[in-house]
């Protein structure tokens, strides 16, 4: 497994350990999710900004980075 594969596993297990987080009967299962999607955002953070795999010029890597920053702050908003 390369160095992309395993931070795509770490993104998939922390929104895995997240809805796990969320079938506990203190946590709602949306607050479990927000926080699995705040752990992935690390993970996703070190694959586009600190070591992209591609040339930050690239117009798709200034969307991705948009629309999953975008869709988080909403989700926080939304959980609120």
């Amino acid at each position: 497994m390369d160095y992309y594969g395993r931070l795509l596993g770490g993104m998939v297990a922390s929104l895995l350990l997240g809805a796990a987080v969320g079938l506990h009967p203190a946590i709602a299962v949306r607050y479990g999710l927000l926080g699995g999607a705040l752990l992935a955002t690390v993970f996703l953070w070190e694959a586009l900004v600190r070591n992209p795999p591609v040339p930050t010029t690239e117009p798709g890597y200034a969307a991705a980075t948009v629309v999953w920053h975008g869709g988080l702050l909403v989700s926080l908003a939304l959980a609120m």
